[in-house]
């Protein structure tokens, strides 16, 4: 902002200040009054849509009425404050950057002439939309609300769980244009304290107009990868119960005004194979799908290659496994059916989930039998390429964590690459690309990502591999998470 003077006692010499700092006469939203209390000249400035008209004509109304109002001139500001404005919270402030901060983000000023102060009323109220379970992350039983838009309703669906006196938001303003609300929530008495400070000091540090898609955009700044890492570095979720869980296990939440994403640090590989609905069966039935799951990481990346590979490279070894049933196919049909239905099944995955989801479904299902039969008629594909495609496709749609999956895909389609050009030598340094690729995924603050692998906690690690009662999950104390330093 602009060097301005400090608030003068001069109400003329104020109000002239907010029409040089803000568009009062050409933008519709901005709302202003000029009031008397009793003889004392006074004006209120607000955001159209953002405060509660009805506590706002109640204050007015008490503030102006001479039955309610016995003093003629108002004296003493702050005794004012404490005295008459009862309906909201309310503060003083001497500062001009903080009128605009929270005129902008919702709450009203009044400047009362006499006085090098301001009176910030908070009644503000946002546009939000419904409280409802999130597409990506539904599950058949559970909880059913999710995330919004609205950083003060995120909040209160956490404190709503977690009824715990050590429970702590603190906010801090991201973006110079913007001046995005980002909470960081917390529990004092488990945080990893380093951490904690680590991460208030990079967003306090930050240097970015705005945060224009919300927590993406800041897991973005938070973590700078390279373009060869495409495994994520930090854990999304819409679930309160999952964001909760991870709360209590002496996580940190960091929470955007205006996105329905809430961060979840520090994150390691194996929480993006987690899943809400194993906790929502029973032991052994959520166990048995968590380890259904683990298996489809392998398929969902290998399957394809290994199959190109295969009967492109080695048609006897096909043969006698029986992995091809359609006799004189070349290894270069073979490359271009796989690479034809990877870019087919990736087209059905995107216009699925850019479609209105009265037509997804329908969509996926009669797209699929159509055009599958008619490339397999027109030689544009074969059936056992569809095969092995469709399941690849099912093992990837498995995985809960729709950002892994992506990433999976892109490995998977630089070890197709890989092997239709460079046979099995470029199978294996592909895939050895593709572990040091792994490797090589940063973290925020140098925690590992590869805990409990590295550094190891056996008792840690079976507790996510497999899916222990409530009794035996949740450990005694906070885990000790490992940090590599990297330079």
């Amino acid at each position: 902002m602009e060097h301005t003077p400090p608030l003068s006692a001069a109400l003329a010499e104020n109000i002239d200040t907010l029409h040089r700092l803000l568009p009062l006469e050409k933008s519709f939203d901005l709302v202003s009054r000029n009031l008397y209390l009793g003889e004392t000249k006074a004006y209120w400035l607000g955001i159209n849509g953002f405060c509660k008209t009805e506590i706002l004509q109640q204050i007015f109304s008490d503030l102006q009425s001479p039955l309610y109002t016995a003093d003629a001139r108002v004296e003493d500001i702050r005794r004012y404050m404490d005295a008459k404005i009862g309906y909201a919270q309310t503060s003083l402030t001497d500062s001009w950057d903080d009128i605009l901060q929270n005129v902008l983000s919702g709450p009203s000023v009044l400047l009362i002439d006499g006085f090098p102060q301001a009176i910030l009323i908070d009644v503000r109220t946002y546009p939000a939309r419904g409280v409802a379970e999130p597409d990506a992350e539904r599950i058949t039983r559970g909880a059913r609300d999710g995330f919004v838009e609205t950083m003060l309703f995120n909040a209160n669906l956490i404190r709503r769980r977690v009824r715990s006196p050590q429970l702590t938001f603190a906010v801090h303003s991201v973006g110079t244009a913007s001046r995005t609300d980002v909470a960081v929530a917390y529990l004092a008495d488990s945080v990893n304290e380093e951490l904690l400070q680590t991460l208030s000091d990079t967003l306090d540090r930050l240097q970015v107009t705005s945060l224009t898609m919300g927590a993406k955009s800041l897991e973005e700044l938070l973590v700078r990868k390279k373009w060869w890492t495409p495994l994520p570095s930090i854990q999304m979720t819409e679930r309160p119960d999952v964001a909760c869980s991870y709360l209590l296990e002496g996580h940190i939440l960091v929470i955007v005004d205006n996105s329905p994403a809430v961060l979840i640090l520090p994150s390691t590989i194996f929480q993006f194979t987690q899943s809400p609905e194993d906790y929502y069966k029973s032991p052994l039935t959520g166990g048995y799908f968590r380890l259904v799951r683990f298996f489809c990481i392998p398929v969902s990346l290998l399957l394809m290659p290994a199959f190109l590979l295969i009967t492109a490279y080695y048609p006897q070894a096909a043969e006698r496994w029986q992995l091809l049933s359609t006799e004189g196919l070349t290894p270069l049909r073979l490359i271009f059916y796989v690479f034809a239905v990877e870019f087919i099944l990736d087209l059905f995955k995107y216009s699925a989930s850019v479609t209105s989801s009265r037509f997804s479904g329908s969509l996926s299902i009669v797209g699929g039998l159509i055009i599958g039969d008619i490339a397999v008629s027109l030689n544009w594909a074969s059936t056992e390429v569809l095969f092995y495609a469709a399941v690849t496709l099912l093992a990837s749609l498995s995985l809960s964590s729709i950002e892994f999956s992506d990433a999976l895909r892109i490995y998977r389609i630089f070890l197709i690459a890989a092997t239709a050009f460079f046979g099995a030598s470029g199978f294996l340094v592909s895939l050895c690309l593709t572990l040091l690729s792994v490797i090589a995924t940063p973290t925020f603050g140098g925690m590992s990502y590869f805990w409990p692998l590295f550094p190891f906690n056996g008792k840690a690690l079976r507790t996510l591999l497999f899916r222990y009662p409530t009794s035996k999950a949740q450990p005694s104390h906070v885990w000790n998470r490992g940090r590599v330093h990297r330079t």
